[in-house]
């Protein structure tokens, strides 16, 4: 009896030790490794594809190892453009030196557009610095509730950034959508040309309508960090805006009619107490192709 509780012990030692290594690599890979996620997207009118890397929820996070260089990765995806969807930084954190050098790097790699997240939001509340001279200064253009019309490899698009939640105008007659948002969007939906709209926030794209009720084409989101801890089977944990276990955290999603899209990138930082796990951070890159 004593040799089989013994030999009990010393099997459940070794599974605590397998489940406490498989634990500490799921952590380190949630932290410093790297995973490209490739989508395709039909855009009409299009007769050319256009390649976009998306990268989001940077939080001051660096990558520079020989296996793990978001540079060189970035690179190797030969993107046409390049979005950043917002927390580039951290708010607590003053310095700006991550942020502005990784969007210096980027920009020798291809056009770089960003919209602003919370954090930078919060940054200026906090040091009283407006990021966004430093952004521009440093390669990207900033679309903070502003649009250009550009052509990429003779293709039309209307490219346009928002921090807001962008409930649609329904909501208006409740209180709860803002009247300056619905009216950037309004003006920002009105033309011929495909539209791609960086929003950091995604909750009212998806759970209240946006998707449906907005006629933007491409919708590029970050915030919820895929959930922060994604569970086999059951996905993200907590999304912000969203709640425990909500299914829609990472991947494209489409509106009911499937013509319009939103990618939602699950980033590549993090500022939770809770560390990400399972969770490796994320480069998006989308194929935007004739339909």
């Amino acid at each position: 009896m004593k040799k089989t509780r013994k030999l009990y012990l010393l099997v459940l030692l070794l599974v605590l030790l397998a489940l406490a290594c498989l634990c500490y690599n799921m952590l380190q890979s949630s932290k410093n490794s790297l995973e490209v996620s490739h989508y395709t997207i039909p855009a009409d009118g299009f007769s050319e594809t256009v390649r976009v890397v998306q990268l989001s929820d940077l939080h001051n996070s660096v990558f520079e190892t020989e296996e793990h260089n978001l540079l060189r990765t970035v690179e190797q995806q030969q993107p046409d453009l390049i979005f950043l969807t917002g927390d580039l930084l951290n708010a607590d954190d003053p310095s700006t030196t991550v942020a502005t050098d990784t969007i210096r790097e980027l920009s020798a790699i291809a056009p770089v557009y960003l919209s602003l997240g919370n954090h930078e939001v919060e940054y200026r509340q906090n040091f009283g610095t407006d990021l966004v001279p430093l952004y521009e200064e440093a390669g990207a253009t900033v679309l903070e509730r502003d649009y250009l019309d550009i052509e990429v490899k003779g293709q039309p698009i209307r490219l346009g950034g928002i921090y807001g939640y962008c409930l649609p105008e329904k909501y208006l007659e409740t209180g709860e959508a803002d009247e300056e948002e619905c009216a950037f969007v309004s003006d920002f939906q009105n033309t011929d040309r495909y539209t791609i709209l960086l929003c950091h926030m995604p909750v009212c794209w998806l759970v209240n309508g946006g998707l449906d009720e907005w006629e933007v084409d491409c919708v590029f989101s970050g915030h919820v960090h895929g959930g922060q801890v994604i569970f086999p089977l059951l996905g993200g944990l907590y999304g912000p805006d969203f709640g425990w276990f909500p299914g829609r955290l990472e991947g494209v999603y489409q509106s009911t009619d499937g013509q319009k899209s939103l990618v939602l990138s699950r980033g590549l930082g993090s500022t939770e107490r809770v560390p990400r796990f399972n969770n490796i951070p994320e480069i998006v890159t989308v194929d935007f192709v004739p339909n």
